[in-house]
C-alpha cells in the first residue's frame, strides 16, 4: 500500500482567484460607465431646468407679469379720462358768448363804469355738483364767519370760520364743484376746521347720505384729524368708524374700497386728503366729491412731514 502514487491535488483550489479576476474587472469598467452616464444626464437635467427657468421669467416679463399692471393703469386712465371730459362738458356749459366791442372812442362817463365794472368783477356761477345751491352755500359760509356756537349739535361747526377759510370753500364748492385740490391753510389743525365746515354744509345738502373718508398715511397725522374734526363738530369717538359718519384711512387702496361700495349703497362719499400725501390716487378723481390740500412752500420741511 505504501508504494501507491500519492494523489494528485485538485485544480480547483489554484483555479479560483484566477478566473475571478476578469469577473471584478468588467464589474468595476461598468460601474464607471453607469457613473458617467448618471452624471452626463444630471448635467443635462440641470441645463434643462435653467432653459425652463429662464422661459418663464421671459414670459412673466414680456407678457402674462405686466399684463395685469397695463390693464389696471388704462382703466385708472380711463376713469380719469371720464372724469375730466365731465368737468370740461361742466365748464364748456358755462362759458358765455361775448360780443366784440365797437371800436369808437368811450366818453369818460363810459370809462368810469368800465373801471368799476373790473374793480368789482362778478361771482362766478356755480358749477357741476352744486350748480343749484349756490344761494344755500354762500348763505351758510357766511353764517359760519359769526360767533362760533359752542352749544351747537353734533355735526355743525362749533367754531369760527376765517374768511381766507370761507372763501377757499366757496372756491371748492362753486367754482370746482366740489372736486379739486386746494392750499394747505398752514396746519393741520386749520385744514381740519375747514373740513369741518364743509361737512357743516354737506349735512344740510345731504343729510345722512354722505361719509367722511379722511386719508392720512401715518397714525399720528389721522389721531390730530380725529381730535381737530372732534372738536370742531362736537364729535364723540363712536362717530369715527367703518359704520360712522367719519372714517380714517392710512392707505388709498381701502379708502377708495370703502368709496367704491358707499356708492354702490346709494350714498355719496366726501373723500379729503391730507396734505402731506404727497401723490393722489388716479381713482379718487372718478369720484364726485372730493378735496385735497397741497402743502405751501416750507410746510414739508422737517422729518418729511407737516407741522
Amino acid at each position: 500500500m505504501s508504494d501507491l502514487p500519492e494523489p494528485l491535488a485538485g485544480p480547483s483550489a489554484a483555479a479560483t482567484p484566477a478566473a475571478a479576476t476578469p469577473a471584478s474587472d468588467l464589474l468595476e469598467l461598468a460601474l464607471v460607465d453607469l457613473r458617467s452616464r448618471r452624471e452626463q444626464l444630471q448635467q443635462e437635467i440641470g441645463e434643462l431646468e435653467q432653459r425652463r427657468d429662464q422661459i418663464q421669467r421671459e414670459i412673466g416679463s414680456s407678457f402674462s407679469g405686466q399684463s395685469d399692471a397695463i390693464a389696471r393703469r388704462l382703466k385708472g386712465f380711463q376713469e380719469y379720462l371720464v372724469g375730466a371730459l365731465q368737468d370740461l362738458a361742466v365748464s364748456a356749459e358755462q362759458i358765455e358768448l361775448v360780443a366784440q366791442p365797437l371800436l369808437v372812442q368811450p366818453s369818460p362817463l363810459d370809462a368810469q363804469a368800465s373801471t368799476a365794472a373790473v374793480a368789482e368783477p362778478p361771482a362766478p356761477a356755480a358749477a357741476g355738483l352744486f350748480s343749484q345751491d349756490e344761494t344755500l352755500i354762500r348763505g351758510q359760509l357766511e353764517q359760519l364767519q359769526g360767533q362760533p356756537d359752542f352749544s351747537a349739535p353734533p355735526w355743525r361747526l362749533r367754531r369760527s370760520l376765517e374768511s381766507s377759510s370761507a372763501d377757499l370753500l366757496a372756491e371748492w364748492f362753486l367754482a370746482q364743484g366740489g372736486r379739486g385740490a386746494q392750499p394747505s391753510a398752514g396746519s393741520r389743525n386749520r385744514n381740519a376746521l375747514i373740513t369741518a365746515a364743509a361737512v357743516s354744509i354737506l349735512g344740510d345738502l345731504y343729510g345722512e347720505r354722505f361719509q367722511t373718508l379722511v386719508l392720512a398715511g401715518q397714525p399720528e397725522r389721522l389721531g390730530e384729524w380725529r381730535r381737530g374734526l372732534q372738536d370742531c363738530l362736537g364729535l364723540t369717538r363712536e362717530d369715527f368708524g367703518p359704520s360712522s359718519g367719519i372714517v380714517l384711512f392710512e392707505r388709498a387702496d381701502a379708502l377708495i374700497e370703502r368709496a367704491d361700495r358707499l356708492e354702490e349703497r346709494g350714498e355719496l362719499p366726501f373723500i379729503v386728503i391730507d396734505a402731506a400725501e404727497q401723490v393722489v390716487d388716479i381713482q379718487v378723481l372718478q369720484f364726485p366729491l372730493w378735496l385735497a390740500f397741497a402743502p405751501g412752500p416750507g410746510e414739508i420741511d422737517q422729518d418729511n412731514d407737516l407741522y
